[in-house]
């Protein structure tokens, strides 16, 4: 039982924090969470999917809750913004060991991946401009966010084995 409470109180914390970010950032920044070029800095807690599973449904979550929220979110982002922020966590669950010099460079990717071709799709149904370039623009945000700020929390977590600590 303690486990399992372990797992919901951590899911809803990821989740909870991914909510607070991206509305932080776009007080401060506003719409930079939801341009086509995106640099959402809380998708930098996919990371977190390299320590927890718990991050995978609470990155989920949070993302829907974000986008059922957010009067800027477009309709479908509610189902596919949500899907691709869960594939792209489960992708980099499943590729957390697969690494480059130390570097779990696929698995940093896996969100470039996943809301290219899916939010990609999307924002080309909504607003034109060719699934390519749509694709390409989501990808260039999402890598820009896990290749700076990803990287950052995942070397800190790891190199300090404060992931012990937090979800141990």
């Amino acid at each position: 039982m303690e486990k399992k409470t372990k797992y919901i109180v951590h899911a809803a914390m990821i989740g909870a924090l991914y909510v607070l970010l991206t509305y932080l950032q776009n007080l401060i920044f506003p719409d930079s969470a939801s341009f086509f070029i995106q640099f959402r800095a809380s998708e930098s807690l996919c990371v977190l999917a390299f320590f927890t599973p718990a991050a995978i449904p609470g990155l989920a979550v949070g993302c829907l809750l974000f986008n059922v929220s957010y009067a800027g979110a477009l309709p479908l982002d509610f189902l596919v913004g949500t899907l691709a922020t869960l594939l792209a966590a489960w992708g980099m669950r499943k590729t957390r060991n697969l690494t480059v010099r130390g570097v779990p460079l696929l698995g940093l990717l896996m969100p470039a991946l996943t809301n290219a071709i899916l939010v990609g799709w999307e924002l080309d149904l909504y607003i034109g401009g060719g699934f390519w370039f749509n694709a390409v623009c989501v990808a260039i945000g999402e890598a820009a966010v896990l290749l700076t700020l990803g990287w950052a929390l995942y070397s800190v977590l790891r190199k300090r084995k404060l992931y012990s600590a937090l979800f141990g």
